[in-house]
């Protein structure tokens, strides 16, 4: 597509003020994104080829993307890495696991030459299933998502734009809330992008594997276990009997990764401060934050009105 085709289209989409009011959104193929990774995701869309041994780690954004890369990398990486060796000490999960629409198909870059990397590719995602591009869906690549409750993915996300801007944010963080749960956020509606990969987890079991961030934290080995096993790497008697799945999961808590000087100080893509990747990783931490019982009451119900029949739910604290 050509560069005026590509404006004349942004130009034709609706568009909205982002969370905090901060970013502009415009609703492309029926999910908001940032007006600037329109360009990024339709080369993304039409030039991706995927390869039957590909991974992708998907998610909404702010539910535990950060976490996941790094687990997924160590698992996928652990007969060539341990812990003392990891590029995990010297390099941001980020830019271990690259995400396809912000950086690998950036357009000021123009198509990459993909084939040359090393099997099996590990890369990530935050578009909506129904729009990857058809060779992610009709091959044999992976798809690992990750979900988190809408409650504290809503908090993680205002607390993540507002440091990348580190300005005065213009509307309160309970219209914040209302934004998120209408679907206005990015790669939102976030029911319609959990949903989206639910469904495909159901029917497809070997091609996308749903995680939940909650339970991350309530059972990481056991939840370690279940992405090696799906990635095709599952950990032997002999790695446990070793603490191979104890290493990996300290290696990778938002405790240690915090830690690592790498993750102190620069940035992703020269927006993104690696700081703002890592904050409390509570479960339940949205309560701090959500003070009026009828607005939660409201959100609730919201809740379970997108999920009815789908047999998800969440945990709120």
């Amino acid at each position: 597509m050509a560069d005026e085709e590509e404006e004349e289209l942004i130009s034709s989409l609706p568009k909205a003020s982002g969370l905090l009011s901060l970013t502009e959104l415009c609703l492309y193929q029926n999910f908001w994104c940032s007006t600037k990774f329109i360009p990024n995701i339709i080369s993304f869309q039409k030039h991706f080829q995927a390869q039957d041994q590909d991974i992708i780690v998907a998610s909404v954004p702010k539910c535990g993307t950060t976490w996941l890369k790094a687990l997924t990398f160590s698992i996928v990486n652990r007969t060539r890495y341990d812990s003392s060796t990891t590029p995990l000490l010297s390099s941001n999960p980020h830019h271990l696991v690259p995400i396809l629409e912000y950086e690998v198909f950036a357009k000021k870059n123009g198509v990459p030459d993909l084939t040359t990397l090393p099997s099996p590719r590990l890369f990530s995602t935050h578009m909506p299933y129904s729009a990857l591009p058809e060779s992610i869906k009709h091959s044999g690549a992976r798809v690992v998502y990750i979900c988190r409750n809408p409650f504290d993915a809503a908090v993680s996300l205002c607390h993540h734009l507002a440091e990348i801007k580190s300005s005065e944010a213009q509307n309160s963080i309970e219209e914040s809330f209302e934004m998120y749960f209408k679907g206005v956020a990015p790669f939102g509606p976030f029911w319609d992008h959990v949903l989206g990969y639910w469904k495909e987890s159901l029917e497809k079991k070997k091609k996308v594997l749903f995680l939940k961030y909650e339970d991350l934290k309530d059972d990481i080995a056991g939840e370690l276990k279940r992405i090696a096993e799906f990635v095709g790497c599952p950990f032997s008697e002999e790695e446990e009997r070793r603490g191979v799945v104890q290493e990996i999961a300290k290696l990778c808590s938002l405790t240690s990764l915090k830690e690592l000087e790498v993750n102190k100080s620069g940035s992703y893509l020269e927006v993104y401060p690696h700081t703002a990747f890592f904050r409390k990783g509570q479960v339940g931490g949205w309560a701090d934050y959500l003070s009026d019982p009828s607005l939660k009451q409201r959100l609730e119900n919201v809740m379970q009105e997108k999920l009815s029949g789908s047999g998800l739910s969440f945990k709120l604290s």
